[in-house]
């Protein structure tokens, strides 16, 4: 079977360093679904307005190259302990294929778009296709949830300085606090005081992480060679 993108998904993160690790981590987090020529139909959009919710179905483009193994390290155990890979949502998967649950805020049929919140997607990547999500058959109140039972994302304090304010409008703010709330660094690479830089809105935020609390060290024009 072949399959081709429907659609392409534009973030405000160009890298997959910082993207959120599961969808709805970050809900405030914008992004805009744009269709392809090809499948650019207004009448396929007809009657999505009435759902809150759409599953998107989409590819893990920066990984299509990368070594596949059995088992896999969830970021969510630190990193230290393997699990299979059927047993997580890794981006390290033979088909290359992501699964998000989005909260869908928009459809604009003359552009043939769909505006979404909370994604776990970096920009430019791939969708497959989009479906609705339906309360009554995706929602199972109660339903066990593996090792996500026992542990959860610890969120960290997050210092930004006016300096760093200046550079982004206070909705834009909250998103990039939220999502370096989450340590977006790589869970084997957990020195404090090594800088970082995360690309953000077209930015390079150079931050470090001290004792639980992450400092933004400052915003420069982003160098996609630093990215992560």
């Amino acid at each position: 079977m072949n399959i081709e993108p429907i659609a392409f998904f534009h973030s405000p993160l160009t890298s997959k360093f910082g993207v959120p690790r599961q969808s709805g981590l970050v809900s405030g987090l914008r992004g805009q679904i744009v269709f392809t020529k090809e499948y650019a139909q207004p009448e396929a959009l007809r009657g999505l307005e009435e759902y809150d919710y759409v599953w998107l179905i989409w590819g893990f483009s920066e990984n299509v190259t990368a070594r596949k193994h059995p088992t896999v390290r969830p970021p969510l155990l630190g990193g230290n302990e393997r699990v299979g890979v059927w047993a997580t949502r890794s981006p390290f998967r033979p088909n290359n294929l992501g699964l998000s649950s989005v909260r869908l805020v928009g459809v604009d049929r003359e552009h043939m778009t769909l505006e979404v919140e909370g994604a776990d997607l970096m920009d430019a990547t791939p969708i497959y296709d989009v479906k609705p999500y339906l309360a009554y058959v995706d929602s199972h109140a109660g339903a066990r949830g593996g090792f996500t039972d026992h542990h959860e994302w610890q969120r960290l304090e997050v210092v930004l300085t006016d300096e760093v304010r200046r550079h982004f409008a206070p909705e834009d703010l909250e998103v990039l606090r939220q999502t370096l709330a989450l340590d977006p660094r790589p869970h084997y690479q957990q020195d404090d005081g090594r800088e970082y830089g995360m690309p953000f809105m077209g930015k390079d935020v150079r931050f470090h992480v001290a004792g639980g609390t992450v400092v933004v060290d400052g915003v420069a024009a982003q160098d996609r060679r630093r990215d992560g």
